[in-house]
């Protein structure tokens, strides 16, 4: 994996579980706002979109970079879209990342001939 390949799926990783708490933060708001004169849900609204709309820009970079499947590429975006899915994401990018070093480290130690 090169480094450009890293990097985008470092973005996707960080910005993942953010997008997954403003997401869940929106979600309570909405429902402050139902119930009570609570009403933050411009705010967070703003926040969580900005947040998504980055999370779907490095979504697009990493599935150019890394030529995932369409499967693979399409699980990373409907995790975007579940309350708790970009924990999800999180956590399966950086299992990839761990894995990408792993192979790397065999390949560059003669373990593994690929």
């Amino acid at each position: 994996m090169d480094i450009k390949t890293a990097t985008a799926l470092r973005r996707l990783r960080l910005v993942s579980a953010p997008e997954a708490v403003s997401f869940l933060i929106l979600l309570v708001c909405s429902v402050l706002k139902r119930t009570t004169d609570f009403d933050a849900v411009p705010v967070m609204g703003a926040i969580h979109g900005v947040l998504f709309v980055l999370y779907v820009i490095f979504w697009a970079d990493a599935w150019n970079r890394t030529k995932w499947s369409l499967k693979t590429a399409a699980l990373y975006f409907v995790l975007s879209v579940l309350p708790t899915g970009g924990f999800f994401a999180e956590r399966k990018l950086r299992r990839e990342a761990e894995d990408a070093v792993i192979a790397a480290r065999a390949r560059k130690e003669g373990v593994v001939s690929a």
